[in-house]
């Protein structure tokens, strides 16, 4: 349901680039080209003499509400679609984003851990301290 509806909106952005661009304007715009301007021509005999003008017009309501409805549905759409994506198991971003961040709880872990026993150890000396060997003194070289 939504391919389809972003292809109608795409259309319709299509369509609506097309009537706004038609509709003569204080220059007479890419309806002139088409006789839009003076009411002969091609559009004349279709649309009639101001047929051509209120019609685009009329064109361009329509598809400016539909383009509106259009961008509303789509955002509504994709707001689900993204807490369906998020809450799915099958995601390999989010399935390696779990993976990492429980790595780095670990870590955080063995770091606190670690500090935690420095901080133990700091009251006691070490044993080796204890460990002194004998020094024999040097013989006189008088």
């Amino acid at each position: 349901m939504f391919s389809i509806l972003l292809v109608f909106h795409v259309l319709i952005c299509v369509a609506l680039v097309i009537v706004v661009l038609l509709q003569s304007s204080k220059g007479e715009g890419l309806a002139g080209a088409f006789g839009g301007g003076g009411g002969g021509g091609m559009s004349g005999a279709v649309f009639g003499g101001r047929g051509a003008a209120s019609f685009l017009s009329r064109a361009t309501t329509v598809l400016a509400i539909c383009f509106m409805v259009s961008c509303l549905s789509l955002s509504l759409m994709s707001a689900g679609r993204g807490l369906a994506v998020a809450a799915s198991d099958g995601s390999s971003v989010t399935d390696a984003a779990q993976q990492d961040m429980t790595a780095q709880q670990q870590a955080a872990q063995q770091q606190a851990e670690q500090q935690q026993q420095q901080q133990q150890g700091e009251g006691t000396l070490p044993e080796d301290v204890f460990d002194i060997q004998p020094v024999e003194a040097a013989p006189d070289s008088q």
